[in-house]
């Protein structure tokens, strides 16, 4: 098992964590959020965290799930960061929202360069579905390694937000589904498409764009025995990633052992972040089945 945190993003700054919540440094901009990994005490106090901010994340008491940000310090409505690949980089806009996201999950950049990496090693021309796939940090990531990229989500205003991604990223020619999940990967079963790679960052719970409902407990076995049909046979990768707490990296090693061949080779571990006092805030899980 690996545990892998990003060694080359320095856009990005996990300042401090402790007492649920973390300090991050996006940018130019400090913010302070919730975080119910961070079970520790902070390093610096109270006033010392102050001193660093532009914005808090305030929740929601009657709407856990929603809050109000408090700005300290002046803020831009929507601001950008840059994460290097190979010879060149991709940018991602950030802005923040209702639900204490700013656009961009800084842990994942170890899988960005997994992405990276893997389509520029491959001999011929890639063909990658990325599903759940948010402002499309992992999507860029495939097509700024030449990779053919369908880009879906559920959310349209999370779509448009990851094709002004690609935009600022001078990329282009990535094609955007709004859709299901579940209901896509069927479908394209049907069809008998195939893809060279495959890329899952499911959340614990979702809706679709119809109202369809996401559990990732009922509907992650479902959805990765489809995405088996649509994967080449000779040669393909598939990057699983899960935020849900209840998982580890073993059910997902058993996961991608039992439905794909033995033969791949299989990589999985947690993402982290370690703050500048060094602690380690684990942050998800993934595993990587590659067939050569």
């Amino acid at each position: 098992m690996q545990l892998l945190t990003p060694q080359n993003f320095t856009d990005y700054e996990l300042i401090d964590s402790g007492n649920y919540m973390k300090l991050e440094r996006f940018g130019t901009v400090v913010l302070s959020r919730p975080e119910p990994q961070a079970v520790w005490n902070t390093s610096l106090n109270e006033n010392e965290w102050k001193k660093l901010l532009h914005a808090e994340f305030k929740k929601n008491p009657d709407n856990p799930e929603k809050g109000k940000w408090i700005e300290h310090k002046k803020i831009p409505s929507q601001w950008q960061v840059q994460y290097p690949l190979g010879d060149q980089s991709i940018t991602l806009k950030l802005a923040m929202t209702s639900f204490k996201h700013v656009g961009i999950f800084p842990e994942q950049a170890p899988n960005w360069n997994f992405i990276y990496d893997t389509i520029k090693s491959r001999k011929s021309g890639s063909k990658v579905l990325n599903l759940f796939a948010y402002t499309g940090g992992a999507s860029l990531a495939a097509r700024a390694a030449g990779a053919e990229v369908t880009h879906l989500d559920a959310v349209k205003q999370v779509v448009t937000w990851s094709k002004e991604n690609m935009e600022l990223s001078h990329l282009s020619n990535i094609r955007w589904m709004v859709e299901d999940a579940l209901k896509f990967v069927l479908r394209e079963v049907r069809r008998g498409h195939k893809y060279d790679g495959i890329l899952l960052d499911p959340p614990a719970y979702g809706r679709g764009p119809e109202g369809e409902k996401w559990v990732i407990d009922e509907h992650l076995l479902p959805i990765l025995e489809a995405c088996k049909s649509l994967l080449k046979d000779d040669s393909h990768f598939l990057l699983l990633n899960l935020y849900s707490i209840g998982f580890s990296p073993l059910i997902i090693e058993t996961l991608l052992t039992q439905l794909l061949s033995k033969e791949n080779s299989l990589q999985t571990g947690e993402l982290f972040l370690q703050d500048n006092y060094g602690k380690k805030l684990p942050l998800s899980i993934f595993g990587r089945s590659i067939r050569s």
